[in-house]
């Protein structure tokens, strides 16, 4: 079973969780009009937005057989570069480059229905146990969702 962490934002903006396993995770979303910039393009903020989600669902997915890791991941930083406007249902891909047992490395490349890439970010993400403010919810992904 997958599980996701509770994201008021994340739900907001229409993400959908595809594949979370083996240190990758694919999110897809389809954007709606208050979603693009002045050029009716996807708005830089939501395309970053959706890769820094895709790596750090990638930095916490569950090993072979495993589960996902209990840990929480915050973004320390993250460089993303716009190749092409964002139009239409979009997917973002994460992976885990390099894991310590603190910090993931990990690269996100975005697509369009086309398969043509349209951004490219590389993160690095902190492990955390638990933050100081609000908590964490895990609660099943449902395939209706």
């Amino acid at each position: 079973m997958n599980f996701q962490v509770h994201i008021p934002f994340v739900e907001a903006l229409g993400f959908e969780l595809l594949r979370f396993e083996d240190g990758e995770a694919d999110i897809s979303m389809t954007p709606r009009e208050e979603h693009m910039n002045s050029w009716s393009v996807l708005h830089g903020g939501v395309t970053m937005t959706l890769l820094d989600v895709a790596m750090a669902h990638a930095a916490r997915s569950p090993k072979k057989g495993g589960t996902p890791d209990p840990r929480g991941v915050v973004t320390v930083e993250m460089k993303t570069s716009f190749l092409r406007p964002g139009l239409g249902r979009l997917v973002a891909r994460g992976k885990i480059l390099q894991q310590t047992h603190t910090l993931a490395f990990c690269e996100g490349s975005l697509f369009d229905a086309d398969n043509k890439l349209v951004a490219h970010a590389t993160g690095t993400f902190k492990y955390l146990r638990a933050l100081p403010v609000g908590g964490r919810e895990l609660k099943p992904l449902n395939a209706s969702d």
